[in-house]
């Protein structure tokens, strides 16, 4: 199976580095001339994944086109941009294994569901679960949960990414898969304002194992399982990247709890924090779906500038209390 990689960002170079790693060619398109240039010639991505060398049978291309002959394509764009990606791609019944986090804005659309969309006869995949691209990249060991209806096609995909520090469990949850990865990169905002307000330990473990439950309720709501919803691709992801500066969401978060401007913060990055475009889409179909989800609101809040970190966290603490269960 020829894997080609469409974006060249650094989880979409680490999984080129993976999927390179047993000596097969790997076609990797990039945006950026200059991301071209470096891979090909340096054997490096100094712009998204910087003091890592990458393994030779990466091609990287600028011309889209150049990944016609792949057997199956690893979506890694901005969850915003994969329609119109895939617009431009000729995917044909090419599997397409989704890697990108998120809801569609405008839509209210899961990844799969949008690529579905634009490519009918493709059948989908989707990789998720707790990975900082870095780590992956080096070579450290990794867990990943594949999801596929496609049963046959989900165990060819595990054997043709497996290592001896990549490790993927099937699941044929798609859905399940997908929630756990665009809901907890809102959450970690969450944590992030926590850190950087100086709120403490104890208020970050609220923030996940709550965070956890609106994840979930979610999830039941449209249709996942909790065991999905409670294994790598849910809890899991959430917890590293809650954790950790490491993630673009986490740190997003911090800045806001440290007082900066939530405007000034997106305008600034290069690499895009997911949460932020999730998260105001994910309050809409929270809504419309008549599920709960108040650390998401107090997030939003805080990109919209609507109140500040004080009073978000009264509003929070200050909630009736209730019996501790994830169906409220």
């Amino acid at each position: 199976m020829k894997i080609g990689v469409i974006g060249a960002g650094a989880w979409g170079t680490a999984l080129a580095q993976v999927a390179a790693s047993d000596g097969e060619a790997v076609r990797l398109w990039a945006l950026e001339p200059e991301v071209v240039l470096a891979i090909n010639e340096s054997r490096e991505n100094p712009l998204y994944l910087p003091n890592i060398a990458l393994d030779t049978g990466i091609q990287a291309t600028g011309d889209i086109d150049d990944l016609a002959d792949c057997d199956a394509l690893l979506l890694v764009t901005p969850a915003q941009h994969l329609r119109s990606v895939l617009a431009s791609a000729n995917v044909g019944n090419r599997p397409l294994i989704l890697c990108c986090k998120g809801i569609e804005a405008g839509t209210g659309l899961l990844m799969s569901e949008a690529a579905q969309a634009v490519c009918p006869d493709a059948p989908v995949a989707v990789l998720s679960g707790p990975t900082f691209a870095h780590e992956v990249g080096r070579g450290l060991p990794t867990a990943v949960t594949l999801a596929c209806e496609d049963k046959p096609l989900g165990e060819r995909i595990a054997a043709r990414m497996k290592r001896p520090a990549f490790r993927p469990y099937l699941s044929n949850d798609v859905i399940g898969a997908e929630i756990g990865g665009a809901v907890k990169n809102v959450l970690a905002i969450g944590c992030g304002v926590a850190d950087g307000a100086g709120l403490g330990l104890n208020a970050r473990a609220a923030l996940i194992s709550r965070g956890f439950a609106e994840m979930t309720r979610f999830g039941l709501a449209r249709g996942a399982r909790a065991e999905t919803l409670s294994g790598l691709s849910g809890l899991g992801d959430l917890v590293l990247t809650c954790s950790s500066t490491d993630s673009r969401n986490f740190s997003l978060g911090k800045a806001l709890g440290e007082g900066r401007p939530a405007a000034e913060l997106l305008a600034n990055r290069r690499t895009v924090a997911e949460g932020a475009f999730t998260a105001p889409v994910l309050r809409e179909v929270a809504r419309a779906a008549g599920v709960e989800m108040p650390i998401v609101e107090a997030v939003c809040a805080l990109l919209e500038g609507s109140q500040p970190v004080a009073e978000v966290v009264e509003a929070l603490l200050s909630r009736p209390i209730r019996t501790e269960s994830t169906g409220r």
